[in-house]
């Protein structure tokens, strides 16, 4: 327990952005989780899928709720995801 009035604050604050992060962390798992259901799809859908969760992953780095260079290795593993299926398919 705080035993100051400013220790009780940051408390507080601690809790309320922990609560905020991992409402954040859910929605990226839940976006990941609806790309990898849509690579079962059609290109269309699963194009649509990536990028939202690749807007997902820069606006939870862009507050620092996860760290940029997780970002970027997700986004990278994502677009080879959707290329290693789709792009074949085309070529």
């Amino acid at each position: 327990m705080p035993h100051t009035r400013s220790a009780e604050k940051n408390l507080r604050k601690s809790i309320k952005r922990r609560a905020k992060n991992r409402t954040v962390k859910r929605d990226i798992k839940d976006e990941l989780k609806s790309f990898s259901v849509a690579l079962t799809g059609t290109a269309e859908t699963a194009k649509l899928e990536l990028l939202k969760a690749i807007k997902q992953l820069d606006k939870a780095a862009a507050k620092k709720v996860i760290h940029r260079n997780l970002a970027s290795r997700k986004k990278s593993q994502l677009a080879r995801a959707y290329h290693a299926k789709f792009e074949k398919a085309q070529a």
